[in-house]
């Protein structure tokens, strides 16, 4: 069987190195497309995931510019995946795929986690075949979004618990980044300020940076999303801020360190599926994972900068370990009538 895997953010790369190999060692031919965004090259690059670049990269912050880009890309995955023979089409939240799949009558199969990225999760949920979400996700906000129950299939529990089954961290980028091990490590992660979903002012992320910025029992290591987070972050000159200069082994951080603090969603969920305590500082509509995970007491909400403790922390329970077989299976049942 071949099968054709669009991946267009960083985190998507994460969630599908195992189902990469999981298809390769049961004799599949795969073939990945991607775009310049984020960290997404550098993190498939870095995992040793083969892939071609087709189409423009991320299309800014506005509506108008995003519909453009995402018009061409369209085009130019249209024109690459034509005549191939794909026998299926795979994405995480990458919904240009299963348009583009559909029009080439590829069954495909969109997974997502977070239901109110609504334009882009409306078009994904119409054009595909099967739409393989969390079992946290009430059935009435996906009838919302053309993801009706028949085409609908679950998983229980969070996608990081699927692709970090059997993780053990590496130690040495703690050395790599020259971090000091007697002093507290946070993990921050920045706001996803060119997302659609996401069009709210983060005030208390930025009085979160200078708290513990300026803290010498601290070192945060802070992963921007673009270049421009990136330069602002330092231009802020905090002295126990460290902002990475080349893509890191993000999960190996966040399973050594004491503390997580995110403005988006995965690197939150993959702190509680590795038992590190985690905040929330997201300013968008909360999406039933993480509400699930709130009400569980799993994950904190930051309400402000003096309620974060910053404390080393005593070994956390991690989450429950999910083979990710179980959430390929789910994605092949794309070829089913």
């Amino acid at each position: 069987m071949r099968v054709w895997i669009d991946i267009s953010n960083s985190p998507q790369v994460l969630v599908f190195r195992p189902l990469v190999r999981l298809l390769e060692e049961r004799g599949h031919t795969v073939e990945v497309t991607t775009r310049a965004y984020a960290q997404t090259l550098e993190l498939l690059t870095l995992h040793g995931i083969p892939h071609e670049v087709v189409g423009p990269g991320h299309g800014g912050g506005r509506a108008l510019s995003k519909a453009r880009v995402m018009a061409s890309r369209l085009r130019h995955l249209r024109s690459w995946a034509g005549g191939r023979d794909f026998d299926l089409a795979l994405s995480h939240a990458s919904h240009e795929l299963p348009l583009v799949a559909r029009s080439l009558g590829i069954p495909a199969a969109y997974a997502y986690d977070y239901e109110f990225a609504r334009a882009q999760h409306t078009l994904g949920s119409r054009a595909a075949r099967r739409v393989v979400v969390p079992e946290t996700i009430p059935q009435e906000r996906l009838d919302k979004l053309g993801a009706h129950a028949a085409k609908v299939r679950r998983y229980p529990g969070l996608k990081e618990e699927y692709y970090l089954f059997g993780f053990e961290p590496d130690e040495s980028v703690l050395d790599r980044l020259g971090l000091d091990r007697e002093r507290v490590l946070v993990v921050v992660r920045t706001p996803p300020e060119v997302s659609l979903y996401h069009r709210h002012g983060n005030v208390l992320f930025a009085d979160l940076l200078h708290r513990i910025g300026s803290d010498p029992g601290v070192q945060a290591v802070v992963f921007p999303r673009t270049a421009d987070q990136r330069d602002a972050i330092r231009a802020l000159a905090l002295p126990s801020l460290v902002v990475p200069d080349e893509v890191v082994d993000a999960q190996s951080l966040v399973a050594l360190s004491d503390l997580v603090v995110s403005a988006g969603g995965t690197m939150n969920r993959e702190a509680v599926a590795l038992g590190v305590p985690a905040y929330t500082t997201f300013a968008g509509q909360l999406g039933a994972v993480d509400e699930h995970l709130i009400q569980e007491q799993r994950l904190r909400v930051l309400t402000s900068v003096e309620a974060v403790e910053l404390e080393k922390r005593a070994a956390g329970k991690p989450g429950t370990p999910r083979g990710p077989a179980q959430f390929l299976d789910l994605m092949l049942t794309a070829l089913e009538r």
